[in-house]
């Protein structure tokens, strides 16, 4: 066989090759494949116009070339789970309804509620029954003959110092005030869980489905460069690393599939799931635009957040606790009254009588509350303050972050992405032609795969970023 023959056959078996690397995951090539012709013996290549030859190669690496370009941002494969996508807003419901967390929060404040009315009402009132025998311990012994044998009948009620009463019942109000606040903060700390949650479970899950589309390419790389190797084009070096490189993503495919397990897992917890109920399949992430400005959310922080609320209600109620502490200086009273009745010989008698208690311990007992309530009030303001200022440094550290993944992400999806897979689709022609050799072609490949998996990463964690001010700043976003 001729040298040019030799030629003529090796390219062909080329082309060949690629036409059945052009066998790629539709999320891809974006269309379905078409079939190729089986390559020509050595006669009828021996026969043909080298020209003619070159140009059919040049037809189907340019064919290949479209069918190979990686996907972009916006055209993201599919989840590689079975199953219909549920929609974050579904599990955000479940999540209100069924986690218990919120419930038990939900019944701390129906509880709460039910407290003032008992705070705010008069101690209850005190019956007495008396009888008093004259000459003989027996029952009504001397009832009949002495005016001093009685029954009585007497009833009592004590009557705190004007004001007490309606502190109590305002600071059971501020408690109950309280619990509300923490129910609502525990219903927006588990709804920025479940978020979260199903942000990273649908990074995890978009992440294996580009791992499974690039393995598929690597085997089509894996088998091109044996296909090079045959015909003495490449060496044995090229298929060993394009296996290795097969071996490494089977290895981050598991490593993936036990962190999706673990997310799961986590999100049953927060829905209040049974272990072994159905996965969830989640929708193709989405970056949500920051509509609002830095100033705008510190301002809705201060209103709406709900510890910042809580930590509010707290200095009231410690404010109405120094206030009681002063009324307790004031003397409580109570008030007797009895109806005694003896033979119908004798007149019946009728006694009223009024007690004062009298704080008379005050150095031990009135001042040390005092000052007590007090340290703890002042103890409550510092707390406001600190809550009010990490709030404001949450809000400002995750408003920063989103706008700087909504950058990056433009930079990822205007630049480094289709910058990478220009130099991957330029390096493959060059490799085809032999004009590149296949360590720069894997090393574009690998850039590609690093690039799209971490687009994905930092649009979970815009996302994320999004849902933690949705709980500071108590507004809708997402």
């Amino acid at each position: 066989m001729t040298s040019s023959a030799i030629m003529c056959r090796s390219s062909l078996l080329a082309a060949a090759a690629f036409a059945s690397w052009a066998w790629v995951s539709p999320a891809w090539a974006g269309a379905a494949p078409q079939s190729h012709s089986v390559a020509p013996s050595s006669a009828q290549a021996s026969s043909q116009n080298e020209g003619g030859s070159q140009g059919q190669v040049a037809e189907r690496r340019s064919h290949q070339d479209k069918k190979l370009s990686p996907a972009s941002p916006d055209q993201s494969p599919m989840p590689p789970m079975t199953g219909t996508p549920t929609p974050l807003a579904t599990l955000l419901d479940e999540a209100e309804n069924n986690n218990p967390q919120i419930l038990a929060a939900r019944h701390a404040w129906r509880a709460a509620s039910l407290v003032p009315s008992q705070a705010a009402t008069l101690p209850d009132p005190q019956f007495t029954l008396q009888q008093l025998s004259v000459g003989s311990p027996r029952p009504f012994a001397g009832f009949s003959n002495s005016d001093f044998a009685y029954v009585g009948i007497g009833i009592s009620q004590d009557l705190p110092y004007p004001g007490k009463l309606h502190l109590k019942g305002e600071i059971a109000s501020r408690e109950a005030s309280s619990a509300r606040d923490q129910a609502e903060s525990v219903t927006r700390s588990v709804v920025e869980q479940v978020k979260a949650t199903y942000f990273e479970l649908a990074y995890v899950q978009q992440t294996l489905a580009i791992l499974e589309r690039d393995e598929k390419l690597l085997h089509q790389i894996e088998s091109f460069a044996e296909a090079r190797y045959r015909v003495g084009q490449g060496s044995q070096e090229e298929v060993l690393k394009a296996q290795l490189q097969q071996t490494k993503l089977l290895t981050e495919t598991a490593m993936h599939h036990q962190h999706m397990g673990t997310v799961e897992a986590r999100l049953k917890q927060l829905l209040n799931r049974t272990p072994d109920s159905p996965d969830v399949v989640t929708t193709t992430l989405t970056a949500t635009p920051l509509t609002y400005s830095s100033d705008e959310l510190l301002a809705h922080a201060r209103t709406n957040n709900p510890d910042v609320a809580t930590d509010q209600e707290a200095v009231n109620r410690q404010s109405l606790v120094v206030e009681s502490a002063h009324k307790d200086f004031y003397p409580d009273f109570n008030i007797q009254y009895a109806w005694q009745h003896t033979a119908e010989q004798f007149r019946d008698y009728y006694l009223l009588s009024v007690g004062v208690r009298i704080p008379i311990y005050r150095s031990r007992k009135q001042r040390p509350e005092l000052a007590q309530a007090v340290e703890q009030l002042n103890q409550s303001r510092r707390e406001y303050e600190n809550q009010l200022h990490q709030a404001y440094f949450e809000v400002r550290d995750q408003f920063l972050q989103a706008q700087a993944a909504e950058q990056i992400l433009k930079i990822y999806r205007d630049g480094l992405i289709p910058q990478a897979s220009a130099t991957y689709q330029a390096g493959l022609a060059a490799y085809q032609s032999n004009r590149e050799d296949f360590e720069t072609l894997l090393a574009s490949f690998l850039d590609v795969l690093q690039l799209e998996e971490e687009y994905w990463q930092k649009v979970s964690e815009h996302e994320i970023a999004l849902a933690r001010l949705e709980q500071l700043a108590g507004m809708k976003l997402q």
